[in-house]
């Protein structure tokens, strides 16, 4: 089973995750989209990344996790690695959250240009503090440059988590669209991405990005060394 699929259209390139599941990050599915942007990259067209219908991801995959800290550890930085490939891609990154999007999953949310969700009985947010988990410090820094500041303590201290029009607000979300409605307005974003000068779009991100991405660099020191 293919975990990550990967398809160039004529306006953009669709990487869709699907482990038939809650689509856990593990070392195999990161592996998997890693390998999808790459093609993504040579393609140099906007990136559209979904999940499968009602499943995001639904974080990193607890079986690693706990078993035993090097290993939890290195999957961790696997995680890192691909929020701040996400967040410094090289042409606009939108998100298609098709459902549940929790810890890593949020995560990975926070990391995109723009993000779009389907309305439904869905929950978006960063839970490690329930389940056990410190929030890393790229974690955290990535809740602190996206999140609202008047959401960020109870996001990410208290583990607040969000239906999909409740993550609009607390900044997880830019929209969130009825079923019938979601694909059409992925076109429509996508469109608009294909407007922007690309050029002018990285430097631009970059300019605004400028502060979180040297804060995001002190974080994975904290979090790796």
């Amino acid at each position: 089973m293919n975990l990550v699929s990967f398809n160039e259209h004529d306006s953009h390139s669709r990487i869709v995750m699907d482990d038939g599941k809650a689509n856990a990050i593990s070392f195999e599915m990161a592996a998997a989209l890693n390998e999808a942007l790459d093609h993504a990259e040579n393609a140099q067209k906007p990136v559209v990344i979904a999940g499968r219908p009602g499943k995001f991801s639904a974080g990193f995959d607890l079986t690693v996790m706990s078993s035993g800290a090097e290993r939890a550890r290195d999957l961790l930085h696997e995680g890192a690695k691909i929020s701040k490939r996400l967040s410094h891609f090289p042409t606009p990154v939108l998100l298609a959250v098709t459902g549940h999007a929790l810890a890593m999953g949020a995560l990975m949310v926070l990391s995109a240009d723009y993000r779009i969700g389907v309305k439904g009985n869905f929950k978006i947010g960063l839970n490690e503090v329930a389940i056990k988990m410190t929030l890393p410090w790229f974690g955290v820094e990535l809740a602190r440059a996206r999140l609202s500041k008047r959401y960020f303590n109870a996001a990410v201290n208290l583990a607040q988590i969000y239906d999909p029009d409740g993550a609009v607000d607390a900044g997880y979300l830019d929209e969130a669209i009825e079923e019938a409605a979601f694909e059409t307005r992925v076109d429509g974003v996508i469109h608009n991405f294909q407007t922007l000068d690309p050029e002018s779009f990285r430097q631009t991100r970059d300019r605004v990005r400028s502060e979180f991405f040297e804060q995001f660099e002190k974080a994975m020191a904290l979090d790796f060394g």
